[in-house]
């Protein structure tokens, strides 16, 4: 069975890890508006667009991609032989994109099976490599789909924000909130729960903040590892990729024994949101045999 791997922007997977795969991964983009003008994630907006319009006050918004735009997707990969399509994709509860898969599925001309992850970043993109990696072994549709669902599932997210002000802009955030946050240079430690943002921690400064992320993933990607596992570690960010590079080495140090430590930019439809400086890191352990 020929198994083709969809997916969506949010992911935010590198182009060499796309690339690097024996089945090629179909990356449907999100839209973001800037200035009430429509783009799509990763192909016509540049994350220095996105860091100019939040700090120049441009309105923002973003939106799922049309129905038409998997449709398209599966179609295409249909004509080059699929015979059956994994789709795996943001959140449910964070975005609509779930939603115009399953109404393109349809329509497709060959069988779907859409996985809400019920994440995003690499914690999500992770599990779409590993769903292609099983793809490429022969593994049949309704395994892959598994073990994409399991490995999001288990990954661990921490992840800061440089500034409550673009969080207070989205509606994320109370405005009095936000304003004590500066007041006290407060930053907010958040992690993902049950396909949702969640507050985890607070504290002062940013080099707390940084610390308190990089004991987080290292202990939930040591504890993996102490039982046996393997483990992936990612670090993303907005316009933060000196900061970036530094917390992935301290990891790479914390954890003997890590698998991949991927550093990432997030993109425009995240970013418009959590603001330039932000900074994530994923502990995602491999699926087990």
């Amino acid at each position: 069975m020929n198994v083709a791997i969809v997916t969506d922007s949010t992911a935010y997977l590198p182009a060499e890890l796309v690339r690097s795969g024996s089945v090629p991964i179909t990356v449907v983009p999100l839209h973001i508006v800037m200035g009430g003008k429509q783009h799509r994630e990763g192909v016509d907006v540049t994350v220095e667009d996105l860091s100019a319009a939040l700090r120049t006050f441009t309105p923002l918004s973003t939106s799922r991609p049309p129905p038409q735009a998997f449709l398209d997707a599966y179609e295409a990969a249909a004509a080059s032989g699929a015979s059956h399509i994994v789709s795996i994709h943001i959140s449910s509860a964070m975005s609509g994109t779930c939603e115009s898969a399953r109404l393109a599925a349809a329509d497709s001309p060959v069988p779907v099976d859409v996985v809400d992850s019920r994440s995003l970043g690499m914690a999500m993109g992770f599990a779409v490599l590993s769903a292609a990696e099983a793809a490429a072994s022969g593994a049949d549709p309704a395994t892959i789909a598994r073990i994409a669902r399991t490995r999001a599932a288990a990954a661990k997210v921490a992840f800061y924000v440089d500034t409550l002000e673009y969080l207070r802009r989205g509606g994320r955030i109370a405005a009095a909130s936000a304003l004590v946050g500066s007041a006290f240079s407060i930053k907010p430690i958040l992690t993902l729960v049950d396909g949702t943002i969640r507050p985890l921690e607070k504290v002062r400064t940013a080099s707390r903040a940084l610390a308190r992320v990089t004991e987080l993933i290292s202990s939930a990607a040591n504890d993996v590892i102490a039982s046996g596992g393997q483990v992936d570690i990612a670090v993303q960010h907005l316009d933060a990729q000196v900061r970036a590079e530094a917390l992935a080495q301290t990891l790479r140090e914390r954890v003997p024994g890590v698998g991949e430590v991927v550093v990432a930019e997030l993109g425009a439809v995240v970013g418009s949101h959590a603001g330039p400086g932000t900074l994530a890191a994923v502990a995602s352990p491999r699926p087990r045999p």
